[in-house]
């Protein structure tokens, strides 16, 4: 963990130079965010519809918070609905041709970002990247979507929007509660009460934050092998090996481990690194010490960017978004109200 997390998120002895070191910048930047939004508000910046139902996923602090997993449950919604969903995205960490760029068959994460390479090969759906989410709605508007999903995007008011759903690290929460960059949040607390559903991915909280609240857990069944595609159950793959080497590119890396030891994985090493890390080879060899080197288990949006360079024994655990069936009930009922 960088030295800033552990300042926003954890009580480091850091934070009581580094803070009052950047709360002139948070000012700064609390007080340009609230222009912003006025100027929305007051429509000296235009904000456009896209004529179809916009809904997006969104987080108020920085840091992987589970949003990716909320898409592919809606995508899911929709299709039962009869919709045919599509995603919007930044792409971050892709370079493009062009923009807004439209996923194929040999999109790469270098071109759109991991998270839309990963979306479309798990779903196989339209699949739009780009900084102006007006033009790459439109886009798969052109491909017959009905329905557009905004993975992130939340502060992106110059796109309309019909449904907003706020996804929030259930562990981790929000840190100091300071705004960027003495803390990890883009938007203030207040923010959530002005979302229509607030969605805490794991953790236990005997106090609801707002009363809109869905409570999420990821769940999985099986691993995947990077290079066959072949798919073993959890337990069959534990019975065969016992223990196994894990690293994770994202937002919070102990989240990941933390499930594989849920799951009763045994982890002989571990190695985390920033989000969105642009993998190299050489980033594996600090497991690779033996003729025989342990199976080594990663996330799904690590996977989409090392399968290129993946051995014999990378496997990856593709995970899924759990809530219980009443919630889910709530969440068609506000999209067939669309």
């Amino acid at each position: 963990m960088r030295l800033i997390e552990k300042v926003w998120f954890k009580s480091h002895r850091a934070k009581l130079l580094i803070v009052p070191i950047l709360l002139p910048f948070t000012a700064l930047f609390a007080l340009l965010t609230f222009l912003r939004r006025l100027f929305y508000s007051l429509k000296i910046f235009n904000s456009y519809a896209v004529g179809q139902p916009v809904i997006v996923v969104g987080n108020i602090g920085l840091g992987g918070n589970g949003k990716t997993p909320i898409v592919i449950l809606l995508i899911d919604i929709c299709r039962e609905l009869g919709l045919s969903p599509g995603v919007i995205s930044r792409g971050y960490g892709g370079k493009a041709p062009h923009y807004p760029y439209l996923l194929n068959e040999t999109s790469s994460a270098a071109e759109a970002g991991d998270e839309p390479v990963l979306i479309y090969q798990r779903c196989h759906l339209p699949v739009v990247v780009g900084g102006d989410r007006v033009a790459s709605a439109a886009l798969l508007i052109e491909q017959g979507c009905d329905i557009i999903l905004a993975d992130d995007g939340l502060q992106h008011y110059r796109l309309q929007r019909e449904l907003e759903l706020i996804v929030v690290d259930g562990k981790r929460r929000f840190g100091n509660g300071l705004l960027l960059p003495a803390g990890p949040l883009r938007e203030g607390l207040w923010r959530l009460k002005h979302s229509d559903f607030v969605i805490v991915n794991g953790g236990v909280s005997t106090k609801s934050l707002v009363d809109n609240e869905i409570n999420m857990e990821l769940t999985a069944t099986h691993v995947c092998h990077l290079l066959s595609g072949e798919k073993r159950l959890i337990s069959d793959f534990i019975r065969q090996y016992p223990s196994i080497n894990a690293m994770a590119g994202i937002g919070s890396p102990e989240r990941f481990f933390t499930t594989l030891t849920a799951y009763k994985f045994s982890l002989n090493d571990s190695k985390g690194f920033i989000d969105h890390h642009d993998f190299k080879r050489a980033d594996f060899d600090h497991f690779d010490h033996s003729d025989e080197p342990l199976p080594l288990l990663m996330t799904e949006k690590d996977a989409v960017k090392c399968r290129v360079f993946a051995t014999e024994h990378w496997w990856y655990l593709p995970v899924d978004a759990l809530i219980c069936p009443e919630q889910i009930e709530q969440l068609k009922a506000k999209i067939k109200q669309l």
